[in-house]
């Protein structure tokens, strides 16, 4: 099913909207009820039949380009998100 885009008329972006190639196009915003015209916009292709935009970018990787960039998000995520480690057992204080 195809994805066409729209810009309403009184509210600034754009919409998208999915239906099929023979059902009627969108009149009126959703939103507001005012005019909407449809945009040209570039087809949005999936050659490859993949599930995922990233599904296709790693496709194309071999096996060991992969695993590097795995290790190098693993290693910027251990950086960003784990807390440190603790030094000390807070039981142990008490003893």
């Amino acid at each position: 099913m195809p994805t066409y885009e729209y810009e309403c008329c009184a509210l600034p972006g754009r919409l998208r909207d999915r239906h099929g190639v023979k059902d009627t196009p969108l009149e009126t915003c959703p939103r507001c009820r005012a005019r909407v015209r449809r945009l040209i916009s570039a087809p949005n292709l999936n050659r490859g039949n993949y599930a995922s935009p990233t599904e296709a970018k790693y496709a194309r990787m071999s096996a060991k380009e992969e695993v590097a960039r795995e290790s190098v998000l693993q290693k910027d995520y251990e950086r960003i998100w784990l807390p440190p480690p603790v030094k000390h057992s807070p039981w142990d204080e008490g003893a």
